[in-house]
């Protein structure tokens, strides 16, 4: 059986990039838009305020666990209304003002309720110097409760540290 060297090359142009970011003396920079969130589950009782604070919590925890270690930088674009947020055909525009913000990865996604128990993460990075998706998954998780959200985060964070830079 002959190797096929192919599924190395995107983890050799990771390290290539990582390998230049530590030259200039930086990590990556990476760019983080709030999620969206969505709620069509039904429930007789408004959760909007524990939804809101929960992502909040999410967004938060997601910025510093991808900055631990030194291993992202984390960046703040400009966006002209403020904050940058993701609206329909919004991600070139969010890409460009991560890019001039010194981000090589943009970070964007929703969370959707869709039932009691069954919530959905989507997430997208972009490699903002390439203008390309390079990672995309739908996520479910289970509960809706702040430990839920937590691990949905914790898992969503390492799956990102995972995606090669181009």
């Amino acid at each position: 059986m002959a190797l096929r060297p192919f599924p190395f090359l995107p983890a050799l142009a990771f390290l290539a990039t990582l390998a230049g970011a530590a030259s200039a003396g930086e990590a990556p920079g990476v760019a983080i838009i709030d999620f969206t969130y969505s709620d069509s589950s039904g429930e007789p009782r408004d959760q909007t305020a524990e939804h809101q604070a929960r992502l909040k919590a999410f967004m938060a925890a997601l910025a510093t666990d991808l900055a631990a270690g030194g291993r992202l930088r984390v960046v703040t674009p400009h966006c002209d209304p403020a904050p940058c947020t993701l609206t329909a055909g919004a991600v070139p525009e969010l890409a460009e003002a991560a890019k001039q913000a010194g981000a090589d990865l943009l970070v964007v996604g929703g969370i959707h309720k869709m039932s009691t128990l069954v919530q959905m993460a989507k997430v997208e990075v972009v490699a903002v110097k390439a203008g390309r998706v390079v990672f995309q998954k739908l996520y479910t998780f289970r509960g809706d409760t702040d430990e839920a959200w937590r691990q949905a985060e914790s898992f969503i964070a390492g799956q990102i540290l995972t995606v090669p830079q181009d």
